[in-house]
C-alpha cells in the first residue's frame, strides 16, 4: 500500500513511524513533513490545510490510505472532499469534525444525550459576556469557540481578569473568528486524563489511556499549551473507570451524534475530569492527539493499518481489540523560549544522535526542518522525547537522559512529566476503584 500522512508535528511523526512497521506498507508520503519524519517518508511541499492539493496528489499518485493528523483540514471538510472521489481517508467528516470545531457544538451534543460535563453558557457577544460576569461564580473557564491549536483556554480567577481575557478575545480578535463566540464553564476540580478511541460509528475501540500536561511551566503553571508531555498507562485509570467512562461517555455521544445524522468515523478522542461526582467531558476531539499520540504508538503492538481500513469499511466489530506493550512509555516535549507566545526559529539544534543511541528512546520531531545540512528548529514544540521503561520511574529516567542531551539555543521543557501519577493513584482507587 502506498500512504499519505497529513501534517508535520510530532503525532504525525509518530503515526509514520507506526505506520511504517506494517507488512501492508510499501511507500509512505508525508504533508509536509518534518526534518525527523523525512528519514521514513518522503515529505511533500504541501501544506496540510490545503485540501485540494492534497486531493489531487492522491488521486494522481494512487494513494491508497489517506490519514489526517491535525484538526483543521478535518474541519475544512477534507474527508467529504476525498470521498466525493472514492478516495480512501482516515478521519470524520466535516459535521461530526465539529465536535472540536465549535465548542458550542460539542457542548449542545453532551447536553442533548445526557453526557457528563461541566455547567456552561453561551456568549455571543462582549455585551452577553460582561452581563454573565456580574452573575458568574469565579474562577470560571473560558473558551473560544473555534480552533485556537489548544491555546484558547483561560481559567479567570476575578472579574477583572476575565473582561481582560475576553476583551481581548471577542473585540480584540487574538484568535481571530475561532473567538468570535467563547463557551463559559464552571470551574471543575480532578485529576485529567486522554481517552482516545476509535469507532466507525457503531462499533467502539478504546485505545490505553494516556495523560497529558496542558500547562507551560513545571505543577501546571503558566498558560496552556498544546500540550508539554504525556505518559500511558495512567496507573489510576483502573478497568472498571473505563467501563464507567464508556457506557456514560463515549458510547451516548457517538450514538446521540448517529440519531443527529452526524456519524462518526475515526478517533474520536474526550479529554476527561475525573471529578468526585464521576468523569466529565471537559473537551472532545476528532483526531489523535499530540502528544499523547507518541506514547501510544511506543506502547501499540498490534499493526495499526487493519484497524484504520475497517473503520473506513464500518467493519471495525472484525477487528481483535489491539494488543499492547505492557511497559510504561513517557514523552517530554522540548519547546522553543517564548512557546505557546512568539517565539523565535532558526537555531541549530544539537546532540540528536547521542539522545537516538539511548536503548529504548524515540525521539520524535514536532518543529523542525533541515538548513544547510543541519536540522533547525522551525516550532514552539520542536521534539516530542519518548521512551519505554518497565515502570513510569524508570521511563522517566530514560526520557529524561535523552532530552537533557538535545541542545539549542533557548530550549526549555517541563521537568515533572509524570511525577505526579504514582501519588494520585490512591485519589482514584477511592474514588473509582
Amino acid at each position: 500500500m502506498k500512504i499519505l500522512v497529513i501534517g508535520g508535528g510530532g503525532r504525525e511523526h509518530a503515526l509514520v513511524w507506526k505506520i511504517a512497521q506494517s507488512p501492508m506498507v510499501k511507500k509512505i508520503y508525508c504533508a509536509p513533513g518534518n526534518a525527523g519524519i523525512g528519514k521514513i517518508a518522503e515529505c511533500l511541499e504541501i501544506p496540510a490545510t490545503d485540501i485540494l492539493a492534497l486531493r489531487n496528489f492522491v488521486f494522481k499518485n494512487k494513494i491508497d490510505l489517506t490519514v489526517v493528523g491535525p484538526e483543521a483540514p478535518l474541519v475544512d471538510g477534507i474527508v467529504d472532499l476525498f470521498r466525493e472521489d472514492n478516495l480512501k481517508i482516515f478521519g470524520p467528516s466535516k459535521a461530526a469534525a465539529q465536535l472540536e470545531g465549535s465548542k458550542a457544538f460539542c457542548k449542545d451534543i453532551l447536553k442533548k444525550n445526557g453526557v457528563p460535563t461541566a455547567h456552561f453558557s453561551i456568549l455571543k457577544t462582549f455585551t452577553e459576556a460582561r452581563a454573565f460576569m456580574k452573575q458568574a461564580k469565579f474562577p470560571v473557564v473560558f473558551k473560544a469557540d473555534g480552533l485556537a491549536a489548544g491555546k484558547g483556554v483561560a481559567i479567570c480567577e476575578t472579574i477583572e481578569s476575565a473582561e481582560e481575557w475576553l476583551k481581548n478575545v471577542m473585540e480584540k480578535r487574538s484568535f481571530g473568528e475561532a473567538g468570535k463566540i467563547v463557551v463559559a464553564e464552571e470551574f471543575l476540580q480532578g485529576e485529567e486524563v486522554s481517552i482516545l478511541t476509535i469507532t466507525d460509528g457503531n462499533s467502539i475501540l478504546v485505545l490505553e489511556p494516556a495523560q497529558d500536561h496542558k500547562r507551560v511551566l513545571d505543577n501546571d503553571q503558566g498558560p496552556n499549551t498544546g500540550g508539554m508531555g504525556a505518559y500511558s498507562p495512567v496507573p489510576f485509570v483502573s478497568p472498571k473507570m473505563i467501563n464507567q467512562i464508556i457506557k456514560e461517555i463515549i458510547i451516548p455521544t457517538v450514538h446521540g451524534l448517529k440519531r443527529s445524522g452526524v456519524p462518526y468515523q475515526g478517533v474520536l478522542y474526550a479529554g476527561l475530569i475525573l471529578t468526585s461526582n464521576g468523569p466529565k467531558v471537559l473537551e472532545y476531539n476528532v483526531r489523535f492527539g499530540d502528544p499523547e499520540t507518541q506514547p501510544l504508538m511506543v506502547r501499540l503492538k498490534s499493526d495499526i493499518i487493519p484497524l484504520m481500513l475497517a473503520t473506513i469499511k464500518q467493519e471495525l466489530h472484525k477487528v481483535a481489540s489491539p494488543e499492547w506493550y505492557p511497559e510504561t512509555a513517557l514523552c517530554v516535549v522540548i519547546a522553543s523560549g517564548g512557546y505557546p507566545g512568539d517565539y523565535k526559529k532558526g537555531f541549530v539544534i544539537n546532540g540528536l544522535a547521542e539522545a537516538e543511541k539511548i536503548k529504548n528512546i524515540q525521539v520524535f520531531h514536532s518543529g523542525t526542518a533541515w538548513k544547510n545540512e543541519q536540522v533547525v528548529t522551525t516550532g514552539g514544540r520542536v521534539f516530542g522525547v519518548t521512551g519505554r521503561g518497565k515502570n513510569i520511574e524508570e521511563a522517566r529516567k530514560i526520557t529524561y537522559q535523552a532530552v537533557e542531551a538535545i541542545t539549542f539555543e533557548n530550549s526549555f521543557y517541563r521537568k515533572d512529566i509524570g511525577i505526579k501519577a504514582p501519588r494520585i493513584k490512591a485519589f482514584a482507587a477511592g474514588q473509582y476503584g
